[in-house]
């Protein structure tokens, strides 16, 4: 029950004050004793209190305190399911029903690594699992997934296919999903997100990945009134790291080989980061969750550190380097001849807000100066950051949100932006794409009804796939271009181009 709204069956617990001629509610209509401590609660139960109450943490120390904790299932043990992992494990309310990997002794060895007690951890089934607290290894995905009393499916896998099929598996059997593998929610996010409304689950981005963080720091300036001009990312880029293949990767990122190989860095995946795709994705992900459109050329990557944000990220007519208000980008730390920006964001994420423009606004932008908010020259424009992001360690937030709230931490409100995969070099008939961070395409950023009208091929689907066609250095490589297998991820990505085909335009 609001407060401030009172039914007619508490009107015997009001009282005048007939002083100020208000109407004051006792606070034995709340079910509080009149003499117990603010804060209190008396004959109302603690449960019905705890119900109402938004807090995150305190719902699940309720859950676990009342024996009913959050099951989670996590497919894929590898660096980001690791690192959920060693949270998860001192998060009460938080149970790890069970864990599918294709290396059950990986996922062992994965649970080992962040603090578990193996010996006692795991169970034999699922059903021993609820009943003891433990947890099921298996390479299984499909019987985890199918598990009794699981709520929460958590995919980790970082395949685009993979992670497709687990979404609709869980959204099959009821549970809600967390994707963190963002690639596949850029090939197919916004079909998922519709087909997991309409079975009235949960589809979620991954907090602590940073399209999750950004459309959480969205949601809090338009919640705030202000108009959202540009929100995104910060990273180490240059325009030559396009060109970037796994063999130079690491002088890219000034790494020796000898260090990458100590540290079982693959150089495929490392790359994705490197050559701008995952940027891409990333950015995507974020338009399609937010409405903020995509720049019509690509991202820009412009060298920007968190003092210059509200001067760089705003639209060109008032100075800035973007196309229009509302939109997504990535910075770079690095200036464009090499030399580190000063203060960069390299691991961060921001949102670039605005007063009102009209002399309306003048209170706000008065309050921006007088709160020590860096601004723009005109005091219009302003931004907030955020310097780090602690990638799975945050994945709670999103696994208890979409139990307990039943609420996305990020979910595709539409397909606004896509993500084309972009030859590196020259290109001849025959040849065979190797996907993100490989030898031969990157991913870019293009907005959705130019991707749809070109029939160009989403950078998920340019895995082992040959050319029938060239492709010259910097031009997007389209369906015709290409000989592709009609499997389920491809025919997925089909039935979501045929949905949003009739909305072609909406971002534009």
């Amino acid at each position: 029950m609001a407060i401030g709204r009172v039914s007619h069956d508490l009107a015997p617990n009001r009282r005048q004050d007939k002083r100020r001629n208000v109407n004051i509610l006792c606070p034995c209509a709340f079910g509080i004793e009149s003499g117990a401590p603010r804060g209190r609660i008396g004959r109302r139960k603690e449960q019905d209190w705890e119900e109402n109450v938004m807090n995150l943490a305190r719902k699940l120390r309720q859950r676990a305190a009342e024996g009913r904790p959050v099951r989670v299932g996590l497919i894929g043990a590898g660096k980001f399911g690791s690192m959920f992992l060693s949270q998860l494990r001192t998060t009460p309310g938080l149970h790890l029903l069970g864990v599918a990997d294709l290396s059950p002794v990986r996922a062992r060895a994965a649970l080992a690594e962040t603090g578990w007690d193996v010996g006692t951890t795991i169970a034999p089934d699922f059903a021993a699992a609820q009943r003891s607290g433990g947890t099921v290894l298996t390479d299984d995905a499909s019987a985890l997934i199918a598990a009794d009393g699981l709520d929460v499916v958590v995919e980790a896998t970082g395949s685009p296919a993979a992670g497709i099929a687990h979404a609709l598996g869980a959204i099959a059997h009821g549970r809600h999903i967390v994707m963190v593998t963002v690639e596949a929610d850029v090939l197919a996010g916004p079909l998922l997100a519709r087909k997991a409304e309409a079975a009235g689950v949960v589809y979620s981005a991954a907090y602590g990945d940073q399209p999750a963080l950004v459309c959480d720091m969205v949601d809090w300036a338009q919640t705030c009134g202000f108009r959202v001009v540009a929100a995104g990312k910060g990273t180490r880029h240059l325009p030559i790291f396009h060109q970037s293949t796994p063999q130079t990767v690491w002088d890219n990122l000034a790494i020796s080989p000898e260090m990458a190989a100590a540290g079982g860095m693959n150089p495929q995946m490392f790359n994705s980061f490197v050559d701008g795709t995952k940027s891409a994705i990333e950015m995507a992900a974020i338009s399609n969750m937010t409405g903020l459109k995509a720049p019509r050329a690509g991202l820009k990557f412009p060298p920007c550190g968190v003092d210059d944000l509200a001067r760089v990220l705003r639209p060109m007519a008032d100075g800035g380097i973007l196309d229009e208000e509302g939109m997504v980008e990535v910075v770079s730390s690095l200036e464009t001849d090499g030399r580190p920006v000063f203060r960069d964001l390299r691991w961060g994420v921001y949102v670039v807000l605005a007063a009102d423009p009209s002399a309306r606004g003048d209170y706000s932008r008065r309050c921006f100066k007088e709160y020590g908010m860096v601004t723009d020259p005109s005091g219009r424009y302003t931004a907030l950051y955020r310097p780090y992001h602690l990638i799975g360690m945050e994945l709670g937030i999103s696994v208890a949100a979409a139990a307990l709230r039943h609420e996305a931490t990020g979910s595709a409100i539409g397909f606004f932006s896509d993500v084309a995969a972009t030859a590196k070099r020259d290109l001849a008939a025959g040849e065979i794409l190797d996907g993100e961070g490989g030898y031969t395409v990157y991913g870019r950023l293009m907005r959705a009804e130019e991707s749809l009208s070109q029939g160009v091929l989403p950078i998920g689907l340019a895995h082992h796939v040959r050319l029938t066609a060239p492709v010259r250095q910097g031009e997007a490589v389209r369906w015709a271009d290409v000989e592709i297998a009609e499997n389920e991820t491809v025919k997925v990505r089909r039935e979501m181009e045929a949905m949003f085909a009739p909305e072609r335009g909406k971002s534009a």
